[in-house]
């Protein structure tokens, strides 16, 4: 699969969180890189930032937070079109809800480990 393609499908999960959510979401940016850092490289999904359960008012003027999706391990670990397709929409939906101050912990209990 191509990169393209991979951005579409990473586009198109991003198209299917609820409105009602992608309204509270604020200063965040997704990316999508081919690999991840050399010292994770099963890495599917990586959120930097500050959660918005953690902003306080000394939150103003910093960068946005960043989500990126990596595009490598994702196909590595899938056999099917089908199968990259389920896995970067667990994987956005991971990431979002680590924005939204979600830990690892409860993202497994609710299916998006």
């Amino acid at each position: 699969m191509t990169r393209e393609e991979f951005e579409e499908l990473v586009a198109e999960a991003l198209d299917r969180i609820p409105p009602e959510l992608t309204r509270l979401m604020d200063n965040v940016a997704v990316f999508v890189e081919d690999e991840p850092p050399a010292e994770d490289p099963g890495l599917l999904g990586l959120y930097e930032g500050t959660p918005l359960t953690d902003r306080g008012e000394w939150y103003a003027g910093v960068l946005p937070d960043r989500i990126t999706v990596y595009r490598g391990p994702t196909l590595r670990m899938c056999d099917t079109r089908e199968d990259v397709v389920a896995e970067t929409e667990v994987t956005v939906v991971h990431e979002i809800a680590h924005h939204f101050g979600i830990d690892d912990a409860r993202l497994h209990a609710l299916g998006y480990g």
